[in-house]
């Protein structure tokens, strides 16, 4: 099995592109239309130094990425049997899944790029060496309730998001020991509750819009689960204030048997991150459930689970923090491969390998 993962903010660099617009000169010209700029010059040239702003920098990592995936499908005719991206490259994976088209996943990531490049007096900053539990206990000590937690990229790699002068008042909380800290070029808070205005604005913006089921599975920043139809709106606008679970969506990837990753569009960020994310899992000798591969096995899956457990029987998942979970239909198998469940309580599905019954006492 194959999974492409897209990059999203924070891969952009001067030069990235090279020949793809010329190699796509429709789409470059359809994108320049959209946007009132050349995405070519921005992207190769950067004349204007702009490329850094986010408003610039979302629709440049998008095109750059959906070029390179046309790219790859012309030289090899493969479509992957999974896809992701980071944050921004989520919109990147949607279009590969067929969910809209490049003009209109560019408009969005437009639009997106400009409420979050509106953003102001907020900070960002990486933590490395340090758990999840670890930054929520420090924080917490320290009266930083309002720092919130925004990218889980390894299970030692966890940036935070807030107010500038709380970022900075974090820094020395996390500069001793084995912990680092490095803040980012950014002047937003993104994915975190200071992100809100933006979110009902970007909300209002996707109301009329329309579109496609996925055509292949998505998995989402938000849940780290394959999207479902009827969530794609509301996962992109929760998407603004959330973090983003990239860690999670890697293990959850790594759960199917023999699954190979290929990095799509300009750098090697993320692969790194996998590379980081397999060694810190091995280290902590961290299980990862096994996924049904075949629609034979699925399918046995299915029928057994079925007659064991009724519709409203209560689960809590065992690899997150989803308690007191009911199911709302019978177990279905998914894309041909995947046995899972629709969950009262969470509204989308679950793998069943993920799930474990409550007892009724609880």
């Amino acid at each position: 099995m194959r999974a492409y993962i897209f990059p999203g903010q924070g891969a952009q660099q001067k030069g990235m592109g090279a020949s793809l617009f010329d190699e796509f000169a429709d789409l470059t010209r359809s994108a320049d239309s959209i946007l009132g700029y050349s995405i070519k010059d921005l992207c190769r040239e950067d004349p204007d130094g702009l490329l850094g702003q986010t408003q610039y920098t979302q629709p440049a990592m998008y095109v750059v990425n959906a070029l390179s995936y046309y790219q790859k499908l012309r030289e090899t005719g493969l479509v992957p049997d999974f896809v992701a991206g980071h944050s921004l490259g989520e919109y990147n994976a949607l279009l590969a899944a067929e969910v809209f088209d490049f003009e209109t996943g560019l408009r969005l990531v437009r639009k997106r790029g400009e409420l979050m490049g509106r953003a102001s007096g907020g900070g960002m900053a990486a933590v490395l060496n340090a758990s999840e539990s670890e930054i929520r206990t420090i924080l917490a000590e320290n009266g930083l309730d309002s720092v919130d937690l925004a990218n889980f990229n390894t299970p030692s790699q966890v940036v935070i998001s807030g107010r500038a002068e709380d970022i900075e008042a974090a820094k020395p909380l996390f500069q001793t020991g084995n912990h680092l800290f490095m803040p980012l070029r950014t002047s937003g808070a993104f994915h975190s509750r200071y992100m809100e205005p933006a979110r009902v604005e970007f909300e209002d913006f996707l109301a009329g819009m329309t579109f496609s089921k996925p055509r292949i599975p998505v998995v989402s920043n938000v849940t780290a689960r394959v999207y479902e139809d009827h969530l794609v709106k509301e996962n992109l606008t929760k998407q603004m204030v959330q973090a983003v679970r990239w860690s999670d969506t890697m293990e959850h990837l790594l759960a199917y048997s023999g699954m190979e990753f290929e990095e799509i569009g300009h750098g090697n960020v993320l692969t790194k991150l996998l590379q980081k994310i397999r060694r810190e899992l091995k280290s902590e000798n961290k299980p990862l459930p096994r996924v049904a591969q075949t629609a034979e096995s699925a399918g046995e899956m299915v029928r057994n689970w079925n007659e064991r457990y009724a519709i409203g029987n209560r689960f809590r998942s065992t690899t997150g923090n989803y308690g007191h979970l009911e199911t709302a239909t019978p177990a279905a198998v998914l894309f041909g491969h995947r046995a899972a469940v629709y969950m009262q309580g969470y509204r989308g599905y679950f793998d069943l390998q993920e799930l474990e019954p409550v007892p009724a006492a609880q």
